[in-house]
């Protein structure tokens, strides 16, 4: 029987609750060009261990995923009252990237610190899943994005890139800006909650464009960033021809994108890539705190605030006012526009919920 999981796809069941025995691997190279559609190659970590109550009962699921790791083993605990079951890795072998909720903030990590976080392709996929998982959950109201390791992402693995090159697969490697790039770049830039970067090492490439894409970048002192594009004789992509310019001015992106040398952290701040930087052992509690005072915000409020500003980045004053009062009047629609009202008038701090309408 396949159960769907949400953000992890369709996973193998078992009937018994004993253990079932480990998938055999395929023996296939770990770089073979392997994409298993029927599921996603992400894990959530649920922080909520409530949910594994002396009701619950367990059972273990292989998970099928993309890439150079096929079979990963999960343990699922299941609700006897029917509530989500919760899914946690029993594999010695890491997901390529980690998702986990707390409270109302999701953390997105990279998590291949042994290759400086490159971007293969079931790390993209990965990366994807978690960004529409968090984008869809109205029990997420903030999002951080951070690395593992000593980078925050380098982009693109180039050992894999290289690996299909030599096999002739020019179909993935011709597609795999629009298939990954683009869309990771659309779901951060368009996320409907605010996504703090939490850059706890180099962000290259990709990995810079991606952390570009983001609304708050918090910085590790001991961070950098490198357009590193030109460096291996490719064009930027990740979005990074349409927001660096408009962090940095155009001249500025021009002269970074064609000399590609890492920034450190303080001439980084200066030109506005961070947004703020913090020592390196500060830096998980720092973006924390960010993101939970985002989380407790008025989500509605900031959804439309960052609508707005990307629509004005390229339609006339005439239209951007347009959509000024659409944005308007649809915070004026939700509840949290209400009761920041109502708190003004009480002189007491308001108690948002990111509800869309009074219900």
């Amino acid at each position: 029987m396949l159960i769907p999981l949400p953000a992890v796809g369709l996973v193998r069941s078992t009937a018994s609750a004993e253990p079932r025995a480990p998938a055999t691997r395929p023996t296939r190279s770990p770089y073979s060009a392997h994409t298993d559609t029927l599921t996603c190659p992400i894990i959530p970590h649920h922080t909520d261990t409530a949910k594994r109550s002396a009701s619950a009962r367990r059972g273990t699921r292989a998970v099928r995923t993309s890439g150079p790791q096929p079979y990963q083993r999960v343990t699922c605990w299941v609700n006897q009252e029917g509530e989500e079951p919760t899914v946690t890795a029993d594999s010695a072998q890491p997901e390529p990237v980690v998702y986990t909720v707390d409270g109302a903030v999701a953390t997105i990590a990279f998590n291949r610190p042994e290759a400086m976080n490159a971007l293969n392709v079931a790390t993209k996929n990965a990366l994807l899943a978690a960004l529409r998982e968090a984008s869809g959950d109205p029990k997420v109201r903030a999002v951080v994005l951070t690395g593992t390791g000593r980078a925050f992402c380098v982009g693109q693995d180039l050992r894999e890139h290289m690996t299909k090159v030599l096999a002739g697969d020019n179909e993935t490697i011709s597609t795999t800006v629009r298939e990954h790039y683009n869309p990771i770049t659309l779901l951060l830039t368009g996320m409907p909650k605010p996504v703090v970067a939490a850059v706890n090492g180099v962000a290259a490439g990709a990995g810079a464009g991606f952390m570009l894409a983001c609304d708050f970048r918090i910085a590790a002192d001991s961070a950098g960033v490198n357009l590193a594009f030109a460096g291996v004789a490719l064009s930027a992509d990740s979005g990074t021809s349409w927001t660096l310019p408009r962090v940095v001015g155009q001249s500025k992106a021009v002269e970074l994108l064609l000399q590609p040398e890492t920034i450190p952290s303080a001439r980084a701040l200066e030109l506005g890539l961070f947004t703020e930087v913090v020592p390196a052992d500060a830096l998980a509690e720092r973006a924390r705190e960010l993101a939970e005072k985002l989380a407790a915000g008025p989500t509605v409020s900031y959804a439309a605030i960052k609508e707005s500003v990307a629509y004005g980045a390229t339609h006339s004053l005439a239209e951007t006012l347009e959509k000024e009062d659409e944005m308007q009047v649809r915070c004026f629609t939700a509840a949290d526009h209400m009761e920041a009202v109502n708190a003004f008038l009480e002189k007491r701090k308001p108690n948002f919920t990111g509800q869309p309408a009074d219900s």
